[in-house]
């Protein structure tokens, strides 16, 4: 007779070994979802990581920003972090992912090699772009060209009136941004834009398969732009330069340098008052405009998709009289701009960093950064939260020389004429003795001095000994420096006799005064062969070499020391560390709120977007993905995609640049 096995027997040998197999199923298995489930998350308030990850494809986010804030130094968010309200920088200290502790990793910290770097996540040896302006003497033998000048193209929006210039583009920008991958990767379903009130920080940074890129008129602060581009500006940047936009930035500027402690220098030159940028760009009002044009901006292009609640996007237009039509679709993609906020670089030049006018800036600042990410927030897609923002900065500042050396630094100016004269003299004592021949160009914006190749080629002089010629006479120009030029003799033999009789080396009661001192120098020759040291400061120098500006010796100075100019102030150019640091802070759904602190590099920023954006990096890209301040996939989430309504004409509504009376200035902070 046969016998059953009791139920619990058949349960303890069939069923048990079946729970355990479906505990130990992989995790890469048991964190696939159902159908189901997926609809569930779907009709949730935000849509976390799915089967297809978010991305650039998908428009994850739907719009990308990089703020760059032209010459501006970490510590001021240090220094002045108890000022800030509301969501300005605190958007990033607080909410984002901040890195204190970014420098940049070359030796020329200028306007235009700043902006590619951020761009192309490249310094010049990869970008090619090393100084704002370089001698091409193929393009132009009477000045210098621009690294955005290209007179094959021309202006477009430039006002009647205003002073002809030859049109831009980034021709000599020789890799691509993270915007040109951005619509490589896209089939140019993607919009890129850039946006300054400079053409080097529109055009650098946004790359050369860019939509467009706006600048001012310096005179008028019309936005244009060039034929590369585009043949007219379009209707809503049309519309915008013919609102009364400028006229109410103007009076704001004027608001704010009546408020400034005597003596500000805010009115810039003489007669500067009649100009845009000289005038309105060195105040606050001039960031307050270019955040507007940001806004018109995203609205004539479309690049907010549906907004949160459906209908046409709230806030400012390009025309106080024009009425926003509704999207009939969302774009699929994610658009890109770059906004580089140019008053602070005009202002510091100035006034310097520690100044009273640099300190209300900054906070000004942070309150025109408030209002428009609250206006991100209630206009785009998904708010906020479906938003991506960079923010950093093209270099950093000097203290003024003078400030400085009150406290014992070395802070010397260098009396470049001076500088130049030494030079040109030692060489025709070399090359060309009693003559008065010109080897070294006029114009020169440190740390390169440019040589005069075709006079040097009229002389027999090949390029390796004339820079080398350079070298040997640079340590003996720069030490008579210090040498006080000599006053008209008029004394007589008697006296001469005395004057030359040896005098005791007595110390000095007072502190003596700076003197200039050269640190380093390096042929061209020498920095495209490699021939620097092999250690951190070998490889800024290595960084900060372009094959661009001819024959050319670059001069490194001893920290705090520059050239003077007849107005004062200050500048950048140098491979030390207060040129060199900047803020790096990034808000949006991938980012970890955090303080990171170790070094990173502005090269940094490029590679993480493009990883995030799931684009190829840049093409000559040596950054690193900011991995440490990264959310786990399985926590990134954005908000869900708001359906498109129909729209009554009656529903629409119009939105309308404010264009009554300016704001009150912001207050001046006294000393």
């Amino acid at each position: 007779m046969r016998r059953f096995m009791p139920v619990r027997v058949l349960f303890r040998y069939l069923l048990i070994p079946i729970l355990i197999g479906l505990l130990a199923v992989p995790p890469a298995l048991s964190a696939q979802e159902s159908p189901r489930s997926g609809r569930a998350r779907a009709n949730a308030k935000s849509e976390p990581v799915a089967a297809t990850p978010p991305s650039a494809y998908n428009g994850h986010p739907k719009l990308a920003i990089i703020i760059v804030i032209d010459q501006f130094r970490e510590d001021y968010l240090e220094r002045y972090r108890a000022d800030f309200k509301g969501h300005g920088f605190r958007l990033f200290l607080d909410k984002g992912a901040y890195f204190p502790d970014c420098y940049y990793d070359y030796a020329n910290t200028k306007t235009a090699p700043g902006h590619s770097t951020i761009g192309t996540g490249a310094y010049s040896d990869g970008h090619g772009i090393a100084n704002n302006d370089w001698w091409d003497l193929t393009r132009n033998k009477e000045r210098p060209i621009t690294s955005v000048e290209d007179e094959r193209y021309a202006l477009v929006g430039v006002p009647q009136g205003s002073k002809p210039a030859p049109g831009s583009s980034p021709r000599n920008l020789r890799a691509s941004t993270v915007g040109d991958e951005l619509r490589l990767a896209t089939a140019g379903q993607a919009k890129v834009f850039g946006i300054s009130l400079k053409d080097r920080a529109s055009i650098l940074p946004a790359g050369s398969a860019a939509n467009a890129a706006y600048w001012i008129d310096a005179q008028s602060g019309a936005f244009i732009s060039s034929t590369y581009y585009e043949s007219q500006l379009p209707d809503w940047a049309a519309a915008f330069n013919a609102s009364n936009r400028a006229a109410q930035a103007t009076q704001d500027a004027q608001a704010f340098a009546n408020s400034a402690p005597a003596g500000t220098a805010y009115m810039g030159a003489p007669g500067a008052s009649t100009n845009f940028y000289n005038f309105v760009g060195r105040t606050p009002a001039a960031n307050a405009y270019e955040l507007d044009f940001a806004r018109a901006l995203i609205q004539g292009e479309r690049l907010y998709g549906n907004p949160p609640d459906g209908d046409s996007a709230a806030g400012q237009t390009a025309s106080p009289s024009s009425t926003i039509s509704p999207m009939s679709t969302s774009s699929p993609v994610t658009n890109l701009i770059t906004i580089s906020l140019s008053a602070n670089d005009i202002l510091g030049h100035a006034v310097g960093p520690d100044s009273p006018a640099e300190h209300a800036m900054v906070d000004s600042l942070d309150t025109d950064l408030d209002g428009f990410f609250t206006w991100l927030d209630k206009n785009v897609e998904g708010g906020l939260g479906n938003v991506w923002i960079a923010l950093t900065a093209d270099h950093g500042i000097a203290p003024i020389p003078s400030e400085a050396a009150k406290l014992g630094v070395n802070a010397a100016t260098i009396n470049s004429k001076k500088l130049l004269g030494n030079l040109n003299e030692a060489m025709n004592a070399k090359f060309s003795p009693g003559e008065k021949v010109n080897y070294l160009f006029d114009r020169q914006e440190l740390p390169f001095l440019s040589l005069n190749q075709p006079n040097f080629d009229r002389a027999g002089i090949n390029e390796q000994e004339a820079e080398q010629a350079v070298l040997d006479a640079l340590p003996s120009a720069v030490d008579s420096l210090s040498v006080p030029d000599a006053a008209p003799d008029t004394s007589n033999d008697a006296s001469k006799t005395a004057a030359n009789q040896s005098k005791p080396n007595m110390p000095s009661q007072t502190r003596l005064p700076p003197t200039p001192a050269l640190i380093r120098a390096y042929s061209r020759q020498q920095l495209a062969a490699g021939n620097y040291p092999t250690s951190e400061f070998g490889q800024i120098l290595a960084h900060s070499y372009s094959p661009n500006g001819g024959w050319y010796v670059m001069t490194i100075f001893a920290d705090y020391q520059m050239e003077g100019s007849a107005s004062g102030g200050t500048t950048h150019f140098s491979p030390w560390s207060y040129d060199r640091h900047v803020p790096l802070g990034f808000y949006g759904a991938p980012f970890a709120p955090g303080v990171y602190h170790g070094r990173v590099g502005p090269v940094d920023l490029a590679a993480t977007w493009a990883a995030l954006l799931g684009i190829n990096q840049p093409s000559a890209s040596v950054g690193h993905v900011l991995t440490q301040a990264l959310k786990p996939a399985t926590a990134v989430s954005y908000p869900k995609r708001v359906p498109v309504r129909s729209h009554s004409p009656k529903r629409e509504r119009s939105r309308t640049l404010n264009t009554a009376a300016p704001k009150a200035a912001p207050s001046v902070p006294q000393p």
